[in-house]
């Protein structure tokens, strides 16, 4: 029986507004001058990641997913995709504003799986970095003439951010990440944005990027509704728990951990970020260096394991 941590390999994605701060915070080899995505926990199609330790070195997680059921309480005859997927995203320009599906509509359009309802926790920001995160219309007949007019800035809801700042974005938010802001979103495991607008920016060949307007004011949800959470914070032995959000499609935490703590799993499996410090992880006899910039899972085959050291984390679960 599987008795450690998986660790991942993150796949890197090259993006228009994307930069190196991926390679300065993490120290990630990074393969292009305008990296904007790590997908650093993540069995999508387009960018599975691979397991780096263990007796399932040299695998995907999509291959754990379908081949390995009893490391995630799966049914083996489960033919679902896995559910979630975790990125970092480096916003070193503006992100376009997007709007993303729900799972109906992602299934009966798209022949996907998975909508999209994500969430974000803010690594890092420059001084009065902003975000997009809702709108003003107050019907879709409005919400089609302010598109329509680019009334930009009546239409869009923005809000300042702060590192440790955390939004919830369900499906049909319009939304955007601005300018010098790093993110870990957490998300379900769908690859589908539909570009609302993209700033009349164009690529090294002079091309406007496309958007996506017909189907974006479908899925949109109008009026804009609030997502606003109320944090609670646990302290256990040497570790604060803080849980950021519980919904249909995941639940996520912040912890931070001064000293020794020991914890049961109680969820189907955990996905972990450590987003700053360095640690240990214990499982049963072994112990396993952790530090800033790793990422793995810990199983369901793991009932119980300790951490020890000075880090943070953001974790998340079904």
């Amino acid at each position: 029986m599987y008795k450690e941590p998986i660790f991942l390999t993150p796949v890197f994605k090259e993006r228009i507004w994307g930069g190196q701060k991926l390679k300065e915070e993490f120290d990630y080899d990074l393969p292009y001058e305008k990296t904007g995505e790590a997908w650093v926990i993540s069995a999508h199609e387009n960018g599975p990641s691979v397991v780096k330790n263990g007796p399932l070195s040299g695998k995907t997680l999509k291959e754990l997913w379908e081949q390995y059921g009893e490391l995630f309480n799966k049914d083996g005859n489960d033919v679902g995709e896995y559910p979630l997927l975790v990125k970092i995203i480096d916003a070193n320009a503006d992100l376009s504003v997007q709007v993303h599906p729900d799972d109906e509509f992602a299934q009966e359009v798209e022949h996907s799986s998975y909508g999209k309802t994500e969430c974000w926790y803010v690594l890092d920001s420059k001084k009065d970095a902003n975000i997009v995160l809702g709108h003003h219309a107050k019907n879709k007949e409005e919400l089609e003439t302010m598109i329509k007019q680019e009334k930009w800035d009546d239409l869009l809801q923005k809000k300042k951010v702060s590192p440790g700042d955390f939004y919830y974005v369900p499906s049909g938010t319009i939304h955007a990440i601005g300018e010098g802001i790093m993110i870990l979103e957490i998300q379900q495991s769908s690859d589908i944005t539909y570009r609302v607008y993209d700033y009349d920016r164009t690529d090294d060949q002079g091309n406007k990027r496309e958007l996506h307007l017909k189907r974006a004011k479908k899925v949109t949800t109008t009026p804009h509704q609030s997502t606003d959470y109320e944090r609670k914070k646990v302290k256990e032995q040497g570790l604060v728990s803080e849980a950021l959000v519980k919904e249909d499609y995941f639940s996520v935490y912040h912890w931070v951990l001064d000293g020794e703590v020991s914890q049961e799993v109680t969820a189907d499996f955990l996905q972990v970020s450590v987003t700053k410090g360095e640690a240990t992880i214990q499982v049963e006899n072994q112990s396993f260096p952790i530090e800033k910039g790793d990422h793995f899972i810990i199983p369901h085959t793991v009932q119980k394991f300790g951490l020890l050291g000075n880090a943070e984390f953001v974790v998340s679960h079904t």
